[in-house]
């Protein structure tokens, strides 16, 4: 069969919404990788790799660069393993992400590799020497040859800081053609905080989109941050904990900034204690600050007006693992209510486990999730039993769920079903393909079938694809 390219072949996130990984070929011999992520709970690629088969399924020979769309490990994680397949080129990436992306990996490494902490500063070293920094909206030329030209450049995505969507211009310049293809990463919910929402590409060709939430629409954030604030009064009328599970970069950030918010000039909400039990977050947290310049204008405007998003006075962080264990049996044997944020944002590991394990049981204490929680992962199981009073299964033992489970799918950290719609109606220039990843079977179907809709009422001969 003749192939045409350029052309898009999936290695991640068709079976799911962890594991981002795409190939783009330019000609037979030549190609880039945008993101390369570790897989989550159950979900797989088509080459069998998975959560606990994470080696390199096909062949590097022809890619010239990694290009990476944030520093999420489920998009980026899968680096260690990419590198032990031979894999020496450039990583492309924005300012931001360049700046978080050694943080990441490091803990990455010390969580599914070695703690040997000289062997991870090795690999940290090694992988920062290929890393390039790019500012927004410029134009990064990749590969420059008679017969092909390669360049890319970074747009705000709007989902952490550092984020991008990618644009792909590709110039054949002996065939007289050029293609334009748009990997979106992930994309942003609009008014996040901290973050200037994405704004979609002028035009593009072909349009490979992620669907997380593809099939639902967010609450506002007025109605999120009341419903947010109306569950912790009631958690913590009743001397209760609220666990918030979240993941280190991007999420726990953005709730610091809504709590900070909520108890701003309240003197009552000012005594309760806000606990960030996360070493990873907290070193993040740091960095946030230090990035204020990718801040967007409320951000910036709250700080003029004496706020502290990221560092106010009743937030406690807790470091060492003395510490947290300390605090998880005061929180559940007292009735000193608290909030407290801690990690795996899926509960598939790290110090949430603790928390849930001495806290399910006790009707007095509350887990309220802000993300999306994957099939297979713990957090999927609470959230989908917790509300009926079922089990979860923590470290080969089972848990029964008294305390209450909340889901506020407004704090996601990407876009719902109008946001992607969005992004592809916004266009100038719509595509003639629009390629559905990152999402689970529903969404992709649901989102699928709106596309097309919207497509028919205007006329547009969009084709819709699934990808495979």
């Amino acid at each position: 069969m003749r192939v045409t390219y350029p052309w898009i072949q999936h290695h991640g996130a068709v079976n799911g919404v962890t594991g981002s990984c795409h190939q783009l070929w330019l000609t037979e011999d030549d190609s880039l990788l945008i993101d390369c992520g570790l897989f989550q709970g159950a979900e797989t690629s088509n080459g069998g790799a998975g959560q606990n088969s994470l080696a390199i399924e096909f062949a590097l020979a022809t890619v010239h660069a990694l290009i990476a769309t944030h520093v999420h490990v489920d998009h980026i994680g899968r680096l260690p393993w990419l590198l032990a397949a031979g894999f020496d080129q450039p990583i492309h990436c924005t300012e931001p992400s360049a700046l978080l992306m050694p943080t990441v990996l490091e803990d990455a490494f010390k969580v599914g590799i070695s703690r040997d902490a000289a062997l991870s500063e090795r690999y940290v070293k090694k992988v920062s020497g290929y890393l390039q920094g790019h500012p927004y909206k410029e134009w990064v030329t990749v590969l420059e040859r008679p017969d092909l030209v390669c360049r890319i450049r970074f747009q705000r995505a709007g989902h952490i800081l550092g984020s991008a969507y990618i644009e792909c211009d590709l110039h054949y310049p002996l065939q007289q053609r050029r293609r334009r293809i748009v990997f979106s990463g992930d994309l942003g919910a609009p008014h996040a905080p901290m973050l200037p929402a994405p704004k979609p590409p002028h035009a593009a060709d072909v349009v490979v989109l992620e669907s997380t939430y593809g099939d639902r629409l967010h609450e506002s954030r007025r109605n999120r941050r009341a419903r947010l604030q109306k569950i912790l009064e009631r958690a913590l009328a009743d001397g209760g904990s609220v666990i918030i599970p979240a993941f280190s970069i991007g999420r726990t950030q953005e709730l610091l900034y809504e709590l900070e918010g909520i108890t701003h000039g309240n003197q009552a909400w000012q005594q309760i204690p806000v606990i960030l039990d996360a070493p990873l977050a907290t070193r993040f947290t740091k960095l946030y600050r230090e990035l204020k310049p990718w801040w967007n204008a409320e951000a910036l405007k709250r700080v003029v007006q004496g706020h502290q998003p990221l560092a106010f006075k009743q937030l406690l962080t807790v470091t060492t693992h003395a510490q947290h264990m300390t605090m998880v049996n005061r929180l559940a044997h007292t009735r000193q209510p608290a909030i407290v944020i801690t990690g795996s944002g899926m509960c598939t590991a790290g110090r949430v486990i603790n928390y849930l394990k001495a806290m399910l049981g006790d009707a007095r204490h509350n887990v309220v999730f802000v993300g999306y929680q994957a099939r297979g992962t713990p957090g999927h199981v609470i959230q989908q039993y917790g509300p009926q009073h079922g089990y979860v299964e923590l470290e080969g033992e089972r848990y029964t769920i008294n305390a209450g489970v909340h889901t506020l799918g407004g704090y996601s950290a990407h876009a719902d079903q109008k946001g992607l719609v969005g992004f592809i109606t916004g266009m100038k220039r719509w595509p003639e393909e629009v390629r559905l990843v990152h999402g689970d079977d529903q969404a992709k179907a649901t989102l699928a079938s709106e596309l097309q809709r919207r497509a028919k009422a205007q006329a547009k001969p969009l084709r819709v694809v699934i990808a495979t």
